[in-house]
């Protein structure tokens, strides 16, 4: 087994970065989002790249450090309601976006890591969602065709891994990063802990390190997106 340990983000990123290329990046606003890769992927330089992510940060943190520096051409994505350089970029017709209903967009990220290229689903039937798509009866029931999704590299944020790449998510980062890691050509995660190989209970692991090239230990801010607390 290679090693699959770098050293640091950028390092991890060493070779995959293009124009023009295409990332999943995890994480549920800002919970388990890869903090350390995104910072990385800015310092790269790489632009006009389209992002498949649950949302899109806020101004200052997430993926809003890559639209403050106008590296993103296109959004993918189910919820951008924190983020007024996205509202703004979007109004100005400067930043393209695929606008999904959440549950697609997961079962689309889902799929392509399945190798399946298309499904049918009743969600968006009749909206703004449907334009454009194949419609489809099943039982009465008309339903749209979706794509499956895959991306040049995926960036996801665990909790503790192995050497050899088996993942461990907690609570809320469990959303979205565990099926992007099947769908990325190449997948590097972030993490807080790294173990040796067998140290991971079997039955405890979210994604086997199948899906994982590569692996980094990050520091994490884990910022809170909307703090609210009792007078």
């Amino acid at each position: 087994m290679a090693d699959k340990v770098y050293p640091d983000a950028k390092t991890a990123l060493d070779g995959l970065t293009f124009d023009g290329m295409t990332v999943m990046a995890g994480g549920f606003g800002l919970c388990g989002i890869p903090e350390n890769l995104i910072t990385a992927l800015r310092d790269s330089g790489a632009k006009d790249l389209t992002f498949i992510s649950n949302n899109a940060g806020v101004d200052d943190f997430g993926l809003g450090l890559l639209l403050q520096t106008r590296q993103i051409k296109k959004m993918v994505s189910s919820y951008v309601g924190e983020n007024k350089t996205f509202e703004k970029q979007y109004l100005n017709g400067e930043l393209e976006l695929e606008f999904n209903p959440q549950g697609t967009l997961a079962e689309r990220i889902r799929a392509g890591g399945a190798g399946i290229p298309g499904f049918y689903t009743k969600t968006g039937v009749g909206t703004l969602v449907a334009e454009g798509k194949e419609h489809k009866d099943f039982n009465g029931e008309t339903y749209i065709m979706e794509t499956g999704l895959v991306a040049d590299v995926s960036i996801v944020k665990a909790w503790k891994a192995d050497k050899a790449g088996n993942l461990v998510f907690r609570k809320t980062a469990r959303n979205f990063n565990p099926m992007m890691a099947t769908a990325g050509k190449v997948t590097i995660a972030e993490v807080e802990e790294i173990v040796e190989n067998g140290e991971l209970d079997a039955d405890h692991i979210h994604t086997p390190g199948i899906f994982v090239q590569r692996l980094v230990q990050g520091t994490f801010e884990k910022r809170i997106e909307q703090r609210t607390v009792r007078a």
